[in-house]
């Protein structure tokens, strides 16, 4: 009888204490300052989302700052289109002058050059430099991270005045320009402030930085792009966007016809 008693005492404490700790926990996970794990994916997609335009299609003028240590200093004016809900968009150079009318069309998953002089277009691909630029024609399209790349570790840290997230990112296909991102996330806004490049041997190859935020529509884009040539020291482009507008677009001009037209 004794040892029943003993054994049911027992029994009985460390139930309390289980209680205890389960209570000890509850307190612990809803004090102040102790927020739960981000959702790193999630926020991967907010990126995506607050950066395309998935119901309007989307006009600007891009110019261009090229710093080049060998060449100096050139300017591009573009003139941009795009109609993410239908992958497709359009670049036509109007500055400088000799390159006017050149242009880029993406139709879906094929990407066009088109040249005045020849007449003639030709299949180039997402992951070039634009026009000898540090800007890719992949930074003129719309943003997929969360489609393209797996996160592999993320920490918190500080950019400037930012709480950030440091994300790593690995991609999940070999279709996308770069093989592994380090990008730095504003805390609550999702903002993307800074983009480390790296090729398949973990090699810094450029590093973007977006400075200046607009919000047009739904949609909130970097006004102004800087890009840094990782491997040339000297190199880099500033990108700005004016004259923005998202008004509908006619479908033609997401054609070859419309681009041989532009120039004439």
């Amino acid at each position: 009888m004794l040892k029943t008693k003993t054994t049911f005492g027992n029994l009985t404490l460390t139930f309390m204490a289980l209680l205890g700790a389960l209570a000890a926990c509850a307190l612990f996970a809803s004090a102040p300052g102790l927020a739960a794990e981000p959702d790193i994916q999630a926020i991967l997609k907010a990126i995506d989302d607050q950066s395309n335009f998935n119901d309007t299609d989307f006009s600007s003028v891009v110019t261009m700052i090229v710093q080049d240590p060998q060449k100096g200093i050139e300017k591009l004016v573009v003139r941009q289109f795009r109609r993410d809900r239908e992958n497709k968009f359009l670049l036509l150079i109007e500055e400088p002058a000799v390159q006017r009318g050149q242009g880029y069309l993406m139709d879906e998953e094929n990407l066009w050059f088109y040249d005045p002089e020849s007449r003639k277009f030709s299949h180039t691909s997402l992951k070039d430099s634009f026009e000898g630029s540090d800007a890719r024609n992949s930074d003129f399209s719309q943003s997929s991270l969360a489609d393209d790349y797996r996160v592999t570790a993320y920490e918190e840290g500080v950019l400037g005045s930012y709480q950030v997230y440091i994300i790593d990112l690995e991609a999940v296909h070999n279709e996308v320009t770069d093989p592994f991102l380090r990008i730095w996330v504003a805390q609550g806004s999702n903002l993307l402030l800074k983009m480390e490049s790296y090729s398949l041997t973990k090699r810094l190859m450029r590093t973007a930085l977006f400075p200046n935020y607009i919000k047009v529509g739904n949609a909130v884009i970097p006004s102004v792009m800087v890009f840094v040539d990782e491997l040339v020291p000297g190199s880099r482009t500033q990108v700005t966007l004016t004259e923005v507008d998202l008004k509908d677009l006619p479908d033609s001009v997401f054609t070859k016809a419309f681009v041989e037209r532009a120039n004439r």
